[in-house]
């Protein structure tokens, strides 16, 4: 099948590609030709119209939680999946906090099993310690070699600096990263962040020391054992601070940010909504300020969705019962260039860096190039199209989202990889 793109601005800061109003033909899925298209090859193509849109190297979420095995009434690969190319997504991480744990060859066979089909490329997260318990190592080597690309306890930090550091060593022979949760377990069980709010509120707390703790304990261990650490949905300030210090002294050591946590502030969990409640918890301005900063100024690499769906009747219980987490696939596009690249945080370029280049490169994963003979890994951007959440069109099966009804501007119209495409709503093989 020949497809068309046409009238496109083809981007990619990584190869300092910036072609405007340029053509690409597409034959079975593969980049044939850039440009300089003949008549005869619209005549045998089917067209599609992009009026200047964006085409990008394909976003990648390094953060999501598909709950597959375990929860599937919460989500599954495949809806999650669905989910991820509805956002804007060509491939995604899912972590191990499913049930069973992913601390075993035959569960990340069957994840990817469930996502070998798809348009979507799925990499699993495997368990640092068998169970997420933190008491015994996984069996590394042997899910690595099933395609784990990295390890983490997902959920909790993994227990002790002993076990810890045996986890940064192994992990040293594959060149991969351990992924932490960072908060300290003596100060967590609360249900938003301590301050002002949570006692007018009078709802338990997690202080912000707690994240502050074991991100300061997990930079001294990469800088000891010379591991890869990268630090999940960062949320206090002085987390920023502490990453920006350890990247200025060289060590190894990444970050992430949700976009709950560079838009919302834990005044917002005043109305009791669960849909705003999650962990790390929302933070202070102080604190979202400090991450937008570290945005700007390369201290944090990349921006994931930590997407975690829940079931609506979870999500329905006392807001201190109910568990943490939101959705985020299908919004974060939207909040990150509403938020970042329309308030002029963020450029285009920085965009692109922390949605799909650095990502990858964090979980050595090779970066799509823009290159004849290579398949097409694209995520077409309208970056400034106004539209309106509406959790009721999300793919995914759950709905726990506090961005419903909330107006955006920019988001992704198409996604092609592995020899398929959605667009408008359907999946189409190329």
């Amino acid at each position: 099948m020949k497809i068309i793109l046409n009238d496109i601005n083809l981007f990619h800061p990584e190869q300092k590609l910036n072609k405007k109003n340029t053509t690409v033909l597409l034959e079975d899925g593969v980049i044939s030709k850039i440009g300089n298209l003949k008549p005869s090859d619209f005549e045998e193509s089917e067209v599609f119209e992009f009026a200047g849109k964006y085409v990008v190297p394909g976003f990648f979420d390094m953060h999501v939680h598909l709950r597959e095995p375990g929860r599937e009434d919460e989500e599954t690969v495949v809806t999650g999946c669905n989910a991820a190319a509805n956002g804007g997504f060509t491939g995604v991480a899912c972590m191990p906090n499913t049930q069973p744990a992913i601390d075993s060859a035959e569960t990340i066979y069957l994840i990817k099993g469930h996502a070998k089909t798809h348009l979507v490329d799925v990499y699993p997260i495997a368990a640092a310690t068998v169970g997420r318990e933190g008491e015994v190592l996984s069996p590394m080597a042997e899910l690595f070699e099933a395609g784990a690309v990295g390890f983490s306890d997902d959920g909790v930090a993994i227990k002790s600096a002993s076990i810890l550091r045996m986890v940064l060593e192994y992990s040293q022979m594959y060149d991969l990263p351990i992924i932490e949760h960072c908060e300290d377990q003596t100060l967590a069980g609360g249900a938003m962040n301590e301050g002002l709010n949570s006692t007018l509120l009078g709802l338990p707390a997690i202080p912000s020391v707690a994240e502050d703790l074991i991100v300061s304990r997990d930079i001294q261990m990469a800088e000891y054992t010379g591991g890869k650490v990268h630090i999940a949905h960062i949320s206090t300030k002085n987390a920023v601070q502490l990453v920006r210090e350890a990247k200025a002294k060289g060590f190894k050591v990444t970050a992430e940010v949700t976009p709950h946590h560079f838009s919302l502030i834990d005044d917002t969990v005043k109305t009791y909504d669960t849909n705003f409640k999650m962990n790390p918890p929302l933070r202070t301005q102080d604190d979202v300020d400090a991450i937008i900063e570290g945005l700007k100024d390369g201290t944090l690499d990349c921006i994931a969705s930590d997407h975690a769906p829940h079931s609506i009747e979870e999500k329905e219980e006392e807001f201190q019962y109910a568990p943490n987490g939101i959705l985020g696939l299908e919004t974060e596009i939207g909040l990150t260039f509403s938020e970042l690249f329309h308030k002029k945080i963020l450029e285009l370029k920085d965009i692109v860096e922390k949605l799909s280049i650095n990502p990858r490169r964090i979980l050595n994963i090779p970066v799509p190039k823009f290159n004849i003979g290579q398949e097409a890994n694209f995520t077409i951007l309208d970056t400034d199209v106004v539209w309106t959440v509406d959790v009721n069109k999300f793919k995914s099966k759950s709905k726990n989202s506090p961005f419903d009804k909330k107006l955006l501007t920019g988001r992704a119209i198409a996604v092609i990889n592995n020899r398929k495409m959605f667009y408008n709503d359907e999946f189409i093989t190329l």
